[in-house]
């Protein structure tokens, strides 16, 4: 297994441990409101620190892009190896019991995401990817699912929560997708969401107002996986534009072609 991957593995379970003790007990978990329906815990806080600590033993050097701490004081554009984090995905569906959250570590090296881990820790699920490697679950190799339809495909989605900005245009792409797929889905971490794209629970998903630490570990698995990941107008910049769609290559090349008008 490539050294970073393995680190990064480590890293993630040192932070699903810390969140797995405080689900047992969420009515002691103190977090706060840093926009409207957008909370941060102390989980999130220690997971990210947990997840930080042993990334810079291992890799002193290294710089981050992390949810809850932003950026690293050596990250800067010629950075060559940048670990992007997001310690709990889905903190909302976290403090309220609703087992649909994940860690997620990306390593950007050179501008391109070379590694990558997402650990659901409800359900010991370990996605995990290396460029040019492949990408699994707990060791079994993912594949995009094959459907190529879009009317045959389960799609998942996000919409927005920060101050409801963007609530119409997003009511806009609904109704297109629903009339032009099987089924919606939004169960409200994205990160999760793309793992599951590569690993065919779902065959495409959308979203705008994501941020890259959503992204960008999961965008490495869909590719890994022989799917395609890029803006609402196919291109491949979709790690700072703040939309992604993801899927196999006919089902992301209709969501396009549907949601296209809808690109920044």
């Amino acid at each position: 297994m490539n050294p970073f991957l393995n680190t990064a593995i480590k890293a993630a379970r040192r932070a699903a441990a810390i969140i797995n003790r405080a689900s047992f007990d969420l009515d002691r978990v103190k977090f706060v409101e840093k926009s409207p329906n957008d909370f941060v815990t102390e989980v999130d806080q220690a997971a990210e620190q947990a997840i930080i600590e042993i990334l810079t033993n291992a890799y002193p050097t290294h710089a981050f892009l992390a949810e809850e701490t932003g950026a690293s004081d050596n990250l800067n554009d010629d950075t060559e190896n940048v670990w992007i984090i997001d310690p709990l995905d889905g903190t909302t569906n976290f403090i309220h019991g609703f087992p649909q959250y994940c860690v997620s570590i990306a390593l950007q090296q050179r501008g391109v995401i070379t590694q990558a881990v997402i650990y659901d820790p409800t359900r010991n699920d370990l996605f995990t990817a290396s460029k040019g490697a492949g990408a699994y679950l707990n060791d079994k190799r993912l594949r995009v699912a094959k459907r190529d339809r879009l009317q045959d495909a389960l799609i998942g989605t996000g919409f927005p929560f920060r101050n409801l900005q963007g609530l119409e245009e997003y009511i806009d792409m609904f109704r297109i997708m629903t009339q032009k797929c099987a089924g919606l889905r939004r169960p409200g971490s994205a990160a999760l969401d793309l793992a599951y794209v590569a690993a065919g629970r779902l065959d495409g998903f959308f979203e705008k107002g994501l941020k890259p630490w959503d992204m960008a570990a999961g965008s490495l698995m869909i590719t890994e996986s022989g799917g395609i990941v890029g803006t609402f107008a196919g291109e491949s910049d979709y790690l700072y534009k703040d939309e992604v769609i993801a899927g196999s290559p006919k089902i992301f090349a209709q969501m396009v072609a549907a949601l296209g008008p809808f690109a920044k």
